[in-house]
């Protein structure tokens, strides 16, 4: 059974903001919450209710909405999802950092909203049944990684090795010879990958501890590839190595 957004609109705009209200009570499975022409009277609405969904205008005054976003990213997998609602297509990059659902560029059409309110939907629905299935089981198999505006799930054994690239993190697989790209840190992606299986030998590279076929004294092979180990990461590296020597 798909799932009931509760969905509050955020834009200091009237006529925008009767728009986006509109459409999400045009919109079965959204429930408007609330309307709100400040990002800092959203704020207080949503410490106060669980959200599901926020439709942000980003140039407001006080706070923008990119600025709200970065203050709710720090309540991790219990913040809303926000998709941007904005005359200005120069925030596009500053969206996807702060883990938006999609980006809405002005004017938009219901069609539009409506294709960004389903991918809100799949999202909700995709970390309710993963949330379900991690209280059922004691040990989770794989990961939810934001690749481009959707929401990957890839296995802990599909994944051979990860490279940090600045903003980004490469994801090398087994499976498929094209890595992916997900816009993270490298400390991020460490905190979510089992200890048990990866272990981080270098500030740009975390390896899967199964997928190493060689060692040598300053690097490790992994298929075709050769991936150093740094000084500050050798000696529990050593240690994982001394279970089997």
């Amino acid at each position: 059974m798909s799932v009931t957004l509760e969905c509050i609109a955020v834009d200091d705009e009237p006529l925008a903001l009767g728009l986006v209200c509109a459409f999400i009570e045009k919109t079965p499975f959204l429930n408007l919450a609330g309307r709100y022409s400040s990002a800092v009277e959203a704020l207080q609405m949503i410490n106060s209710k669980p959200i599901d969904v926020i439709f942000l205008d980003i140039q407001m005054p006080d706070l923008t909405g990119i600025e709200l976003a970065r203050v709710l990213e720090k309540a991790g997998s219990k913040a809303p999802r926000i998709i941007f609602t904005t005359a200005f297509n120069q925030y596009a990059l500053d969206g996807f950092r702060v883990d938006a659902i999609d980006y809405l560029l002005k004017p938009f059409n219901y069609e539009e909203f409506l294709r960004a309110a389903s991918k809100a939907q799949a999202y909700v629905e995709l970390v309710q049944k993963a949330s379900s299935a991690g209280s059922s089981e004691p040990k989770d198999e794989y990961l939810f990684l934001k690749v481009e505006y959707q929401l990957v799930r890839i296995a802990y054994d599909d994944i051979l090795y990860t490279e940090g690239l600045k903003d980004y993190v490469k994801v090398h697989l087994k499976s498929d010879p094209k890595p992916i790209l997900s816009l993270t840190s490298l400390k991020a992606l460490e905190e979510k990958l089992p200890a048990s299986k990866f272990m981080r030998i270098h500030r740009s590279f975390i390896v899967n501890l199964d997928k190493i076929s060689a060692v040598t004294r300053n690097t490790i092979q992994i298929g075709a590839t050769s991936i150093p180990v740094s000084d500050q990461y050798k000696e529990p590296f050593n240690q994982f190595l001394s279970k089997w020597m």
